[in-house]
This record gives C-alpha cells, sequence and structure tokens, in this order.
C-alpha cells in the first residue's frame, strides 16, 4: 500500500518596488581637442557598450546641385576602407573589435555613430578616427553605393508613405530650396556623383574644427583624454569659414495634393504645415498639445477614427525638427499621418477637420494633459536605458545649437506645463485653414469627395 505524500509549501513575501529614486537626462562634460574637435563626454556606470557620435557640419544643403546625394554616398563610403585598411579589412578590424559603425546626412550634417565594448574602445576609436583622417574613397566601391542607392529610389517612390513625404516637401518649400529636393538625392543627381565628387564633398566640408564628438558609456579605467588625443586628435585640418544658412521658407497655405496610384485600395494621408523650433518658448507645450492629438494609441485622433469609425490602423500627429538655431531662423515640421482605405477618404478627412475643431473649440482634458507628461516624462529614465539613447540625444541638441542641459529641462518645463497651454499651441499647431494635404492614392475614386470638402484647392499629380 502506498503512503500518501503530503508536499508544503512556502511561499515568500512579494517583493515590493522601492521607491522611486529621482531621475534627470544627464549632463555632459564638455572640452576640446588641440585640432579643434569638439568632445562631450558622459560616464554612465554600468554602461557597458559605448556609443560614440561624431558630427560633421556637412549638411545637404552644402551639396552642390548637380550631384545632390553626394554627401550620403561620403557618408556610407566612411565604411568603405581607408589608406591603410581596404573595404573588407576595415570591416574585418570593425568586426574583431564587436563594433557597428553607421553613417547618414541629414539636413543638419553628416553624423557617424560607432558602438562598441568599452573594452575594445581604443581600437574602435582608432578605426573611427583614420576613416574620418584618411578615408580611401575608392572608385569601385563608390560605384558600387552610387549603384545601391540607385536601386533605392524605385523602392522609395513606390512607397505610398514616402511618395507623400516627397511630394509635401515639393509643395511647401520654394523649390530653390534644399528642402524641397529629396533629402539623398534624385535619380538623376546620385547617377552624376562619383569618387571625385564625393572627395571634393569631403575636402569642403568635413574637418575636426567644425565636428563634434559624442562619448557615452562606462568609461572607468579608461583615460579618455589620452584616448581621444591618440585617436580622434590625430585628425588635423584647416578652420572653415563660417557657412551661410538660408532661412527655411515655408508655404503653407490651405491646399490638397493628389498623387494618382490608379486601383490603389489604400489612401496615404500626410497633412501638415510649419511650425516652431526647440528654441521657441512654445516648444514644451506644443509637444504636449501635439502629443494628446495624435501621439498614442489613446490620443483624440485615433479614438475618432480607428476606434470609433475604423477607417484606418493608426493615425499619428508629430513635430518634427527641421533645422534649429539660436537666431529664430529654425522651424519644424507638423504633421498628422496615417492610411485609410480608398472609399473612407473623404469622410476620414472630414473627422479629421471635426476633431480639429472640436478641439479648438472645447480645449484638452486635464486627463489627456496628465496622460501625455506620464507618457513623455514619466518613461523618460527607461528611454535612456542605453548609451546609445543618451548620446543620440546629446548629439541633436549638438546639431540643434541647443544648451547642454536642455533635455534635463525640457522634462522640468514638458511637467508645469498646464492643459491651456497644451491647448493653444495644438490649436495653433493645426488650424483648418492652414494646412497642406498630400494625398496618395486612387484620384478617380478620391478627388470629387475630397474637392467637396472644400479644404482647399486640389491639385492631382498624375505619372
Amino acid at each position: 500500500m502506498t503512503e500518501a505524500v503530503t508536499t508544503t509549501m512556502t511561499f515568500h513575501p512579494r517583493p515590493v518596488g522601492g521607491a522611486p529614486t529621482p531621475w534627470a537626462f544627464p549632463a555632459p562634460e564638455r572640452s576640446t581637442l588641440a585640432n579643434g574637435l569638439t568632445v562631450l563626454r558622459c560616464h554612465r556606470p554600468g554602461q557597458q557598450i559605448v556609443a560614440v557620435e561624431v558630427l560633421l557640419d556637412a549638411p545637404v544643403e552644402a551639396e552642390p546641385e548637380d550631384v545632390e546625394g553626394v554627401a550620403t554616398i561620403m557618408a556610407r563610403a566612411f565604411s568603405e576602407g581607408t589608406e591603410a585598411l581596404d573595404a573588407e579589412e576595415f570591416a574585418s578590424e570593425m568586426e574583431r573589435c564587436g563594433a557597428t559603425l553607421d553613417a547618414h546626412a541629414d539636413h543638419p550634417g553628416v553624423r557617424l555613430s560607432l558602438e562598441v565594448p568599452a573594452s575594445r574602445l581604443a581600437k574602435a576609436l582608432g578605426l573611427l578616427a583614420d576613416a574620418l583622417r584618411v578615408p580611401a574613397f575608392p572608385a569601385d566601391e563608390i560605384g558600387r553605393l552610387v549603384a545601391n542607392r540607385l536601386d533605392e529610389i524605385p523602392h522609395e517612390l513606390a512607397n505610398p508613405a514616402r511618395r507623400a513625404s516627397y511630394a509635401l516637401s515639393a509643395e511647401l518649400f520654394p523649390a530653390d530650396s534644399r528642402f524641397s529636393r529629396p533629402r539623398l538625392g534624385s535619380e538623376q543627381s546620385v547617377a552624376r556623383v562619383d569618387a571625385a565628387a564625393v572627395r571634393a564633398f569631403y575636402r569642403a566640408h568635413v574637418r575636426p574644427a567644425t565636428a563634434t564628438a559624442v562619448v557615452v558609456g562606462d568609461l572607468s579605467g579608461i583615460d579618455l583624454d589620452e584616448l581621444l588625443a591618440a585617436t580622434l586628435g590625430a585628425w588635423t585640418g584647416d578652420a572653415a569659414a563660417p557657412r551661410p544658412v538660408p532661412p527655411v521658407v515655408i508655404d503653407d497655405h490651405a491646399r490638397v495634393v493628389i498623387v494618382d496610384r490608379p486601383g490603389s485600395v489604400q489612401t496615404q494621408l500626410l497633412i501638415a504645415r510649419g511650425g516652431a523650433d526647440r528654441h521657441d518658448a512654445v516648444w514644451p507645450a506644443q509637444v504636449l498639445g501635439v502629443y494628446s492629438l495624435g501621439g498614442t494609441l489613446t490620443s483624440r485622433l485615433d479614438k475618432v477614427l480607428r476606434e470609433e469609425k475604423g477607417y484606418t490602423y493608426g493615425v499619428r500627429a508629430m513635430a518634427q525638427v527641421l533645422r534649429s538655431g539660436p537666431d529664430g531662423d529654425g522651424a519644424s515640421l507638423l504633421a498628422i499621418s496615417g492610411s485609410v482605405a480608398t472609399e473612407v477618404t473623404g469622410p476620414a478627412l472630414a473627422d479629421t477637420w471635426q476633431v480639429l475643431r472640436v478641439l479648438a473649440e472645447g480645449g484638452l482634458t486635464d486627463d489627456e494633459r496628465d496622460v501625455a507628461v506620464q507618457n513623455l516624462v514619466g518613461v523618460a529614465p527607461l528611454r535612456y536605458e542605453t548609451a546609445s539613447a543618451v548620446a543620440g540625444t546629446l548629439a541633436d541638441q549638438v546639431e540643434q545649437h541647443l544648451p547642454d542641459d536642455y533635455q534635463a529641462r525640457l522634462y522640468e518645463r514638458l511637467a508645469n506645463t498646464g492643459t491651456v497651454e497644451a491647448t493653444a499651441a495644438a490649436v495653433n499647431a493645426f488650424p483648418p485653414d492652414r494646412l497642406v494635404v498630400v494625398l496618395v492614392g486612387d484620384a478617380a475614386a478620391i478627388e470629387k469627395p475630397v474637392t467637396e470638402l472644400g479644404i482647399g484647392p486640389v491639385t492631382v499629380v498624375r505619372g
């Protein structure tokens, strides 16, 4: 006969959360190397993956118009070898360091992003410095990068969201503005880029005196001054005369542009206008107001267009800095974007305008403002858990000519911004009579219902 076995379980007390500790966005230390390179460093204990961002004052607006896209090809070519290492050898050395190196070109300039274990920082910084000091820019690799970029362009034009973005840029900005043309260059201009053009752009715009390096991670036991002097400090170059910065001119009188996609079952919506940049005192309120309008699944636009009407899987409102400067010459792009079924394009736009009118008449609620603050401020410590996130934000501040403590003060300002201020900023951001609407879809199906809304004159772009 088998005896019954009694098992006794001992339950330990359930762990409970401790008291929250104060948090603030980390403040960097700023210094300058002998060659003029500006350095921002931020020691983050425990972050064994060090992030390095190098910002070059080589904006796309400095590109010669006939070879627009050359900044992007140059950025990608920094990983294609140096005077001492060919492309494969350079990639192998980076791989041995456990490092990744990415680069891209944008309106503020070219940015290189390096991530590497702290134990291999010295080797990786040496490779990064060589890529900047003595890039090879071999003709065959430049040719390959150009061919790759030309292959990307048809795919971008086939993407409704990217096509809408291209059309919006052409509408908002005057034809002589670099903002009006594709940031990575057109098919015609990219095709004219060669190794000579890349080298000429490099010689004209890449130098340490106008560059900034951001280093974030656990720097314990690392003599960063000595390391930087031996790597990025060996980079030489002359000083540069101040480059004139043309003002950002935006024409946001109300109008609708339909980019015809015959037979399309969906319409891509992009509704936009110009707005204030981060130097403007309204920015914190604008951030809260725009987020409450369309920053998350619980925002007003989603509640109406997605939950109530079922028009879309999601609609977002955002504010994207185009260029930022302390002299009032900056601007941002305020936009609402999403996609809806072709047959409900007219009703979706009508309901969007109704949401904006109700917002202007009744304002945001305190609950909406509180949710926005919690989502933007309350989760900030999680957002900046990695060194790369901190480095990226510090680099953004440098590009936008903001003080080093800007992000920390921004969270304080967001927390102290009231519902009335957030409402006013959101209403001013999206006045129904000052919005440019781009629709990528089947013009035969959507032109008539959109015209009947009376939200602006309608133009159809075909081909």
